[in-house]
């Protein structure tokens, strides 16, 4: 029921246009600090959603975020940065968003009552079982997320999902439901701003807890990061040579990185060659 939407529910403040700019950014930022300590109250249902999705991945399948509005933007933000990051393969992860992803600029906020459309496009991609789909929406009631949802379910596909309030029917066709809820927002309904918050950290926490996990990183370190510029570049020639003491010539390992791609593949090839004695230790 709507009245049950805390998302929707009027905002604790009032006569916003008559606050002075001191006081609307220090409301603003205190109802910023609820969403981390909603997000701690969620962790037991992300790190289940999470361990789904590693499963998933490690079998050969493939990760879509379903979204609309602002959560379904974030999801495709997210699926951008992960194969210059991470150095996997686009199709790994990858996001369903309402009016389509090269429409993203659009913003087709009507494209989230088309209740067929999320299930079109996963057809398309030849969605099965080995893959796991994750719901974005607020309100926990978008239809293009449901209905995309309910037909996954009905053919056996793994279902994930994220909202922002209790009970809602978005939940109820997910095998690993999340509800994260911070109560009305600043402006009433604007949904951009604290579930949008919540809706970016958690796809953080997905995607970068999933890749570390796959093996994507070592240490702390983005061994597998893509040289898209020479910021990149010159960050990987450094990783290069602090995980491997022996390399001190910059110009060296510059062109070594470049050859090879990134510092994982530069680390195998110095060892095969007789470079390195060992690869590091992690």
């Amino acid at each position: 029921m709507a009245s049950l939407r805390l998302t929707e529910q009027p905002s604790l403040y009032d006569h916003l246009e008559k606050k002075s700019v001191a006081e609307i950014i220090k409301d603003i930022n205190d109802e910023d600090k609820k969403v981390p300590m909603a997000i701690e109250k969620a962790l037991p249902e992300l790190e289940k959603i999470i361990s789904a999705i590693e499963h998933q991945l490690r079998n050969g399948g493939r990760m879509f975020y379903v979204g609309c509005g602002t959560g379904g933007r974030l999801s495709v933000l997210d699926q951008v940065e992960l194969p210059n990051t991470y150095g996997i393969d686009p199709e790994m992860i990858q996001c369903v968003l309402a009016g389509g992803v090269e429409n993203l600029v659009l913003a087709l906020e009507e494209a989230e009552d088309d209740v067929e459309e999320g299930w079109r496009t996963l057809q398309e991609k030849n969605v099965s079982p080995k893959d796991i789909i994750v719901g974005l929406s607020a309100s926990g009631t978008t239809p293009y997320v449901l209905e995309t949802l309910r037909h996954c379910q009905e053919n056996g596909i793994p279902t994930a999902s994220v909202v922002g309030n209790p009970d809602s029917p978005i939940s109820a066709v997910s095998d690993y439901p999340c509800e994260i809820v911070c109560g009305p927002e600043y402006i009433t309904g604007s949904t951009r701003m604290k579930c949008g918050t919540v809706q970016k950290c958690v796809c953080d926490m997905i995607s970068t807890t999933v890749l570390i996990r796959l093996g994507r990183v070592e240490g702390n370190r983005m061994v597998n990061v893509r040289l898209i510029n020479d910021k990149v570049v010159d960050r990987s020639v450094r990783m290069l040579m602090e995980r491997n003491p022996s390399l001190t010539d910059y110009a060296f390992c510059e062109a070594k990185i470049k050859e090879c791609g990134n510092v994982k593949k530069t680390e195998q090839h110095l060892y095969e060659i007789g470079v390195l004695d060992k690869l590091p230790e992690l």
